[in-house]
């Protein structure tokens, strides 16, 4: 059984550079057998927060929440491709996740994260750590951290150059560590209900 995995991508500037590690993450997983699919928050153009998808009668949410809310119940594992803010994760991501809630539940979140300097992003992988876990996720401990991103993916989000190398050699771990926790989950899951 392949895992599905969607990984979540929040860039709603002009010139992404994320999208190269989206880009990237998506390939390299389905080179690895699994059903990785784009989930891209400005493609989807959800609006700011106002209502919850469970928040709305059954059958009345706005189509593109409701086809989202499919996609993360069907999902076995996230990876969530975060740039950095100003040490803090970026809205449209942020957005996008907090529309829902026990859709994420009991699943394995990893993080990859990213920025145009040294430190990769990191400062916003480590907020959304704490963030997933409260949403009812697992976030697996290993990361990717992608910096400078401009020098480590190419246009079409394949690795590049020294970074490019160092980063194939930890998306290995990471997607290992990923593909361990998303197997762990789904037979726990088919074998025990889950608390709540």
């Amino acid at each position: 059984m392949a895992d599905k995995i969607l990984v979540l991508y929040g860039s709603y500037r002009s010139d992404r550079m994320g999208i190269r590690l989206a880009d990237y993450l998506v390939a390299g997983l389905r080179a690895r057998g699994a059903e990785a699919e784009l989930v891209d928050a400005r493609a989807i153009g959800l609006p700011m927060l106002d209502r919850m998808y469970k928040e709305y009668p059954k059958g009345e949410a706005p189509a593109p929440l409701e086809a989202l809310a499919e996609k993360i119940r069907a999902a076995d594992a996230f990876v969530f491709v975060t740039g950095e803010y100003n040490w803090g994760p970026q809205p449209g991501l942020k957005n996008l996740t907090d529309h829902f809630l026990e859709e994420w539940f009991w699943r394995p979140a990893a993080i990859a994260s990213y920025s145009a300097g040294r430190f990769s992003g990191v400062r916003s992988g480590t907020v959304w750590h704490g963030i997933l876990s409260e949403m009812g996720m697992v976030v697996i401990s290993s990361t990717l951290a992608v910096g400078p991103i401009a020098q480590t993916l190419d246009a079409e989000g394949r690795a590049t150059g020294p970074a490019g190398q160092s980063l194939e050699k930890a998306f290995a771990r990471f997607a290992d560590d990923l593909a361990w926790w998303t197997e762990a989950a789904r037979e726990q899951r088919a074998r025990k209900a889950p608390p709540y």
